[in-house]
């Protein structure tokens, strides 16, 4: 009798123990599918430089805008994530992406060999110039007339090179290194420098936006390519997001903000 009352309670604890197993499954957290809600979205983090007008830049109102900041809310889009926006310091750029801090470098990020030792890009999407800008009333007229000047440039960049290229540069008193383009054109303003280097697609946004204040020099110093740049080894995700951009190209997204940023379609193909 004792025996069997023994087996009975064993059992008894057994049935006990799956009601609870079925119990504990039931509290779980709900899935996408019990609840009809998507999976949680995945982010992709972007490295930009909040001051480089108007591919990546503050508003009024300081929200993140642009021609790139919308080209990337897309893609993401397309490819089923969501993009955040991480600003960084752009001599610091490849030292975040290698270091998994952001996942793309993506604000107007010239193509270089250089650049292609150490992250991938994507195929290129915008053509660029490396100009020279000096102040509408100044008496320099040429690249050549920079003949013991003070110029200015973002620190890293790709206007340090194309200047480096420049026979001129032999000649210039002092070559002054900024954190962004907008400290350089501050101090252009206000006297400190004799002219700035920088990208075509900066200057031409803010010439629109203070008319009569700036002139280009005749010429290029370099003529470029932007690119996304993606961390070495991910070429998942550099796969995934040139799917992406292909298919903006093709169903119209890409056209559409660039002739919102620059008035036409400008975007390579």
């Amino acid at each position: 009798m004792k025996k069997s009352f023994i087996f009975l309670f064993a059992v008894l604890l057994l049935v006990m123990a799956g009601c609870s197993d079925k119990s504990a499954e039931g509290d779980s957290p709900a899935t996408s599918a019990d609840t009809g809600k998507d999976k949680e979205v995945k982010e992709i983090i972007i490295g930009v430089d909040d001051k480089f007008a108007p591919m990546g830049f503050r508003d009024d109102k300081n929200e993140l805008v642009g021609f790139d900041i919308d080209m990337a809310k897309a893609a993401a889009e397309h490819m089923g994530a969501e993009a955040k926006f991480q600003p960084i310091d752009w001599k610091t750029k490849e030292t975040e992406l290698s270091s998994g801090r952001i996942d793309l470098i993506w604000n107007g990020y010239t193509i270089t060999d250089e650049r292609k030792e150490k992250v991938l890009f994507t195929k290129p999407y915008l053509d660029n110039n490396q100009v020279v800008v000096t102040l509408a009333d100044s008496d320099i007229g040429k690249v050549e007339e920079l003949d013991g000047k003070v110029v200015g440039l973002q620190a890293l960049s790709s206007a340090g090179p194309a200047l480096e290229s420049h026979p001129i540069h032999e000649k210039l008193k002092t070559v002054t290194e900024f954190a962004d383009n907008v400290l350089a054109l501050t101090d252009l303003k206000t006297g400190r420098l004799d002219a700035v280097v920088l990208d075509e697609v900066v200057i031409d946004y803010y010439m629109t936006k203070e008319e009569g204040v700036f002139k280009k020099l005749d010429g290029s110093l370099a003529v470029e390519e932007y690119g996304i740049g993606v961390k070495k080894g991910n070429e998942e995700l550099l796969e995934n997001l040139q799917k992406a951009l292909d298919t903006m190209n093709e169903d119209g997204t890409s056209a559409d903000i660039s002739t919102e940023w620059f008035g036409e379609d400008k975007l390579l193909r």
